[in-house]
């Protein structure tokens, strides 16, 4: 079946007026977080107990059969599952997608201190096995961090350009996520600006298929988004949506970013946090097509939640607010 990723990206590409948005639902979090990687089931008292791995793929199950999203991004060993052994992608719309790569800023163990030093290039993940997995699992979702450190930077680099060569020669497409510093080593004045150049300097020597399809990044606000699209045409920009916060937050984020020049939106914990995830991404499948505005989608999102008859974490006037942007 052809797939919704591939469609948007050439028509974004041919026409950067074109209003296609490209969404995700990011399942990786057992490459980062071990045990509380599926989250805990929402209550309103906000005691729910942790999920079972099995219910997070359970999950992943539903959110790909409602057809809403453009890409499932799982863990490799959730691909094997849900892509390999059941074909769940065979007839579906969806793209999976693994990540590549799981450097040291991500290895968040409980009681670890990883992330309190510079980031460490580290992978996983292997390509053959993903392209060998039924169906080819063909795109990964790369990672790096910069922390303004010339030996740790250098590393990173480093080991981006080796990546990104052996997937080319194998035919294994990516998307880059640009992480904020984890552990700064210098100060920088303006972090959107210098996160701005080091992505506008890591991709200017890169050709071809080597290239990512498309950004994800911490979104640093309207003036940096416009900087970064505007400066190149052929880099579609995408945002992350970082801790979870009201659904108004998760919305309005969304909103903007688009409205700024972002043609993607990879949601990890604002989807996994919702009450239902499916009315969740019904709402942000609308906003990023443009159909509805923020608060208009919370509203809508509290009215499948009363249809369904799932009690909500937040009154709806709480869900409301801005707490996040």
């Amino acid at each position: 079946m052809q797939k919704s990723l591939d469609t948007k990206i050439a028509r974004i590409l041919a026409d950067r007026s074109c209003p296609d948005f490209i969404l995700a639902d990011a399942k990786d979090a057992d490459m980062a977080f071990g045990i509380a990687s599926p989250g805990r089931v929402p209550l309103p008292d906000g005691n729910g107990r942790v999920r079972s791995l099995d219910e997070y793929r359970r999950a992943m199950r539903e959110n790909v059969e409602q057809g809403l999203l453009d890409i499932m991004l799982m863990s490799a060993s959730s691909a094997e599952i849900l892509a390999d052994e059941e074909g769940l992608f065979e007839n579906s719309a969806v793209t999976p997608a693994i990540r590549a790569n799981d450097a040291s800023d991500i290895w968040l163990a409980r009681g670890s201190i990883y992330r309190e030093e510079s980031s460490c290039p580290f992978r996983s993940a292997s390509i053959d096995q993903a392209l060998a997995m039924r169906g080819r699992v063909d795109l990964g979702l790369y990672s790096v961090t910069f922390n303004n450190a010339f030996e740790e930077d250098y590393e990173t680099l480093s080991a981006y350009r080796d990546f990104r060569l052996e997937a080319a020669s194998k035919g294994f497409r990516h998307f880059l996520e640009v992480f904020d510093p984890n552990a700064l080593q210098s100060p920088v004045t303006d972090l959107s600006q210098y996160i701005n150049d080091m992505i506008a300097r890591t991709l200017a020597g890169v050709v071809g298929n080597a290239r990512p399809l498309f950004l994800k990044i911490a979104n640093h606000g309207p003036a940096a988004m416009e900087e970064l699209v505007n400066y190149d045409s052929r880099l579609i920009v995408g945002i992350l949506g970082g801790p979870a916060g009201t659904t108004f937050d998760a919305f309005c984020q969304l909103w903007e970013a688009r409205k700024h020049g972002a043609r993607a939106a990879l949601y990890g914990r604002m989807i996994n946090n919702a009450e239902h995830q499916p009315s969740m991404i019904e709402q942000l499948r609308a906003l990023a097509d443009g159909n509805i505005e923020p608060a208009e989608a919370v509203r809508a999102y509290h009215g499948s939640l009363q249809k369904l008859k799932i009690p909500p974490v937040r009154s709806l006037d709480d869900d409301l607010q801005r707490t996040l942007l």
